[in-house]
Order: structure tokens, then C-alpha cells, then sequence
């Protein structure tokens, strides 16, 4: 073996959380010991997203043994990357090992804990190839910690973060130089049609604009924009409506700031099919994709009813079971729906009927939905908005958004700042890896809300607590 190269002993977590996991580290080996099949027989029952993790895992080593000859297994199996697999970047050619002896008495730290089996393991590995580097993959602290300890080293699973630090992911919105105008002087273009203002301005090497960005310049100048149309060296700018004036409302609600007015221009467009809205507690994610979807919904008619979910992970306890059906089940999560009705419900008057037959209105159009039951379901001509989905596996997101059909518009939003499911943060939270993965699509919008407008109690708690 070469100096450069690793074997990487995976923990039964990393394999539940990605099953694709054994195919991910390139050249080097994937060692597998054998309290972790254990575990992996144990979590394989249910109908949990980490059971059907447990039974693929399953299902690959199955097929990688049975490809290499089911007799052989002590020199290692070749981690070929089954065909069905697509995975992007390089063909895996490290080889899978499995523990083949058991892990002797003094090696042990403990015999009850999985994880002090498991570290006695990757103590025997280290002692029978003193020549190649040991590196435990943990998605569990403690471990990795216990690791540390015993002078092994450990890592977390960093192969599906969207990206290295999460100040990087793209907001959505960029302020432009105060000598914006004065740089594109010479090669700017104006013109006015279907009564939209667009300029065209040159490209230039450092903008790094996506479609759909909005831009903006503040001070005397304020001006906002968004990018309309990209190529290879021009770039159409369009001027963004303000929602932020009486007369430009949204079923009766106003943006209150620049942001605000972004996620409004964003929502209210139908060339976008997918918008994106990240934000701390208060900054009105909820109401402006419920007041945008019901003005479209109701009025416009551009859409048949408003689809709501969102993952549903308790903050503290569980409270057990839930009587009834689907959407009386879902209906305690959905406290956040039925406050923003109640403000909806509360503003101008929308017409003739009374508020008591608005509320039943609004109710036969909004459905309450459980993601337990998305599978194979396709939405069309639906609005649908995704509450929580920062509490969203990359793949659980990639089975949402996968669901919609012709004319239906996805809205996902969420506080990376409080994710509640276990083995998720904030690099590695689905909501950060649709972000950034539909940043450079036509169809797709992003806007990150900064300013809270809930009240001055609510923004002080966020900034001080």
C-alpha cells in the first residue's frame, strides 16, 4: 500500500444518515466492523427515512460481495460503484474490508457499548496495518471524542455539506458598488416593455451574479433591481416592484422592508417555480408565501389550492400520538398557519362576503398535508409551501421538491439557526443544500431575510437570548 493511502472505518450513523456513503472516499479503503452490520440489522425495521438507509446499506454490500465472489472476502471487495448508482465525481477504487477476527480482550474498552466495540475494532485494524492511517467517520460526538481519547483519528462525515462554511451560501441579494452606474456609463442599454424597465449592462470578470439575484444600490440612487437574463457577456437587469406601497399589496399585506419586497417580486413571479426563503424567527416567512399563494390562489387563480407541510420534529417531549385524520393530526404543528390566517383575515376586506365566510373560503382552499405520505405523489397546479426545511435531509428535500408537477410552484423556507433533527447542521441541513444547488437555475429564487418584524419584544429576544 501507498503512503497516501487511508482506510476509513465508517460508524453505523454515517451509513444511515447516506447510504451512498461506502462509495464516497475515492481511492482509499472502507472498513466496516462488525458490531456496525449489527446495529445495521437491528435499525433495519420500520418505515423510517434511517430504516430504508439501513436496508440499501444492506442491499450495496450485498451486491459488492456477490460481484467479488461471496469465498474471498479476507483480501477486501473492490468498491465499484454499482450501475444504478449515479454518482457525481470520481469512480470509487478502494476496496471494502470487513473485521474478521474478534477484538481481543485488552483492546476492549467494555463490553456492553456498540461504540467500545466498535473502537476496539479500529485498535486491531491499526495494530494489523501499522503502515497505512486509521481515520474513524462518526457522525456521533461522543465517539469521536472516546476516539480522540484513545489517540485515533476521528472525523465527521463532511461529504454531503452543501458547502465548507455557511456565512458562504449565497443570500440571495447584493449590494451594488456606489459607482455602479458610472462603470457601465458607456455600455449600458435602457428600455421599457410591457411596463417593466431593463438596462443591459457589460459582464464583467468579478459580478459572480446568478439568475434571478436582486441587487440593489441605496442612498440618494435607490434603486432595485434583479438579474433577468444571464449571458456570456452581457446581463439584463430588471426593475423589481415595490410591494412596499398601499396601492401594490399583497392580499392586503405590505413588504415592510428590502428583503420583504425581494421575496414578494420572487413569489409573485410565475416564470419561478422554486423560492427558497431563509431567516431568523419573526422576519415573515410564513406570511408573505401564505399571502402571496392566496392572492394567486383566490384572485389570479393561477393556482388550484395551497398545499402546507413541514417536517414534523418536536422542539422538546413528544406528545404522543395524535387523534384523527391526516390534516387533524398535522393541525397541532400548523400553529404557525393558523396565526398568519388570523392576521390575513384580519386586514382590508377582500370583497363582499363577511370574514366568517372567508375563513370557510380560505379553509376549502388551504390543505394541511403529513410528509410521511409524499412518496409517489405528484402536485399539479398546486402551491405549495414547505415550513421547517431546515429540519430536511438532502434527500428527504430531493423527495419534496421531485413531487411537483406541471404549474406548481414550491415555496421552502426555514431558520437554519434551529434545526431539531438529530445529525443535521447548518453546512448539512437540506434547506442550505437547495439553496445552493439551484442557485445557477432560471426558474429558482432565493432571498435571505435578515430584519425581524414581529415586535420589538421578538427581535430583542433574538439578539440577546
Amino acid at each position: 500500500m501507498t503512503r497516501s493511502k487511508r482506510i476509513y472505518v465508517l460508524d453505523t450513523n454515517v451509513l444511515m444518515h447516506d447510504p451512498t456513503a461506502l462509495f464516497k472516499f475515492k481511492e482509499h479503503d472502507v472498513f466496516i466492523p462488525m458490531m456496525v452490520l449489527e446495529e445495521l440489522d437491528n435499525g433495519k425495521k420500520g418505515h423510517s427515512e434511517a430504516s430504508r438507509n439501513a436496508r440499501q446499506v444492506s442491499r450495496f454490500l450485498n451486491d459488492l460481495i456477490e460481484a467479488h465472489g461471496s469465498n474471498n472476502v479476507e483480501g477486501g471487495v473492490s468498491l465499484a460503484q454499482p450501475k444504478s448508482l449515479n454518482l457525481r465525481g470520481e469512480e470509487s477504487v478502494g476496496k471494502l474490508l470487513f473485521q474478521l477476527k474478534p477484538v481481543e480482550t485488552g483492546k476492549r474498552f467494555g463490553t456492553v457499548l456498540p461504540d467500545n466495540l466498535i473502537l476496539g475494532a479500529i485498535l486491531q485494524l491499526r495494530e494489523d496495518h501499522p503502515e497505512v492511517p486509521v481515520v474513524l467517520v462518526s457522525k456521533d460526538i461522543n465517539l469521536r471524542i472516546k476516539a480522540s481519547i484513545c489517540s485515533v483519528v476521528a472525523e465527521d462525515y463532511e461529504n454531503d455539506r452543501a458547502l465548507d462554511d455557511f456565512n458562504l451560501l449565497f443570500t440571495g441579494a447584493t449590494e451594488l458598488p456606489a459607482d455602479f452606474w458610472e462603470k457601465h456609463e458607456g455600455n449600458l442599454r435602457s428600455w421599457t416593455e410591457k411596463g417593466r424597465t431593463y438596462y443591459e449592462v457589460k459582464r464583467t470578470s468579478d459580478d459572480g451574479w446568478f439568475a434571478n439575484q436582486f441587487l440593489y444600490l441605496p442612498g440618494d440612487d435607490d434603486v432595485e433591481m434583479k438579474v433577468a437574463r444571464l449571458e456570456d457577456d452581457r446581463v439584463v437587469l430588471q426593475i423589481v416592484d415595490d410591494f412596499r406601497s398601499t396601492q401594490h399589496q399583497v392580499w392586503g399585506i405590505n413588504a415592510r422592508n428590502r428583503e420583504q419586497n425581494f421575496a414578494f417580486n420572487a413569489l409573485m413571479d410565475p416564470d419561478i417555480d422554486f423560492v427558497t426563503l431563509l431567516g431568523t424567527a419573526g422576519t415573515g416567512k410564513t406570511l408573505l408565501a401564505l399571502a402571496a399563494g392566496l392572492a394567486q390562489t383566490m384572485d389570479s387563480q393561477r393556482y388550484r389550492e395551497i398545499i402546507m407541510t413541514r417536517a414534523t420534529v418536536s422542539v422538546g417531549e413528544d406528545i404522543g400520538f395524535l387523534p384523527g385524520t391526516e390534516e387533524e393530526k398535522m393541525t397541532p404543528w400548523m400553529g404557525a398557519l393558523t396565526d398568519n390566517l388570523e392576521v390575513l383575515t384580519h386586514t382590508a376586506d377582500h370583497g363582499t362576503w363577511g370574514r366568517g365566510a372567508t375563513n370557510d373560503l380560505l379553509a376549502s382552499r388551504i390543505k394541511i398535508r403529513s410528509m410521511n405520505f409524499m412518496r409517489g405523489r405528484t402536485f399539479l397546479n398546486r402551491w405549495v409551501i414547505v415550513d421547517e426545511a431546515q429540519n430536511l435531509t438532502p434527500k428527504q428535500m430531493k423527495t419534496l421538491i421531485t413531487r411537483a408537477g406541471p404549474g406548481t410552484k414550491i415555496i421552502c423556507m426555514g431558520n437554519v439557526e434551529q434545526i431539531d433533527t438529530p445529525y443535521l447542521t447548518e453546512t448539512t441541513s437540506g434547506l442550505t443544500y437547495a439553496v445552493d444547488r439551484f442557485k445557477n437555475w432560471a426558474h429558482s429564487a432565493h432571498i435571505t431575510l435578515r430584519r425581524g418584524e414581529r415586535s420589538r419584544l421578538a427581535d430583542h429576544a433574538s439578539e440577546v437570548l
